[in-house]
């Protein structure tokens, strides 16, 4: 078994409970981790035999271009879409993090971690 993991995605999305937030959007950063089998590809050096991380970046894209509410929402659905695609991948992590959000104060961002 291998943990293969794309992480900082950027995103720019329209994600969070506020209208603004939802009209004018702001970035996120998606980090994913998955564990997959992966010994027929360590023999064979074949894309066919492992996750195409391109593949997965784009399912990935596809579930953060959906606007959500709360950040637990887009978690949930980007593991259930690569679980979903993505048979081989036994389980996964994610983590959904909101630059600079508008919580009546400075800080760098907020997060959400869900795995499956």
């Amino acid at each position: 078994m291998s943990l293969i993991s794309i992480e900082k995605m950027e995103f720019y999305a329209y994600h969070g409970c506020f209208d603004e937030e939802r009209k004018i959007g702001t970035w996120f950063n998606v980090d994913l981790s998955m564990e997959v089998d992966t010994a027929k590809a360590e023999e064979t050096d074949n894309l066919d035999d492992t996750v195409n991380y391109q593949a997965v970046y784009a399912v990935v894209k596809r579930e953060m271009m959906k606007s959500s509410n709360l950040l637990e929402n887009v978690a949930r659905r980007i593991l259930n879409a690569v679980r979903e695609s993505f048979p081989t991948v036994s389980s996964a992590k994610v983590k959904v993090k909101k630059l600079n959000p508008p919580l009546g104060g400075k800080m760098e961002s907020v997060s959400v971690e869900c795995q499956v």
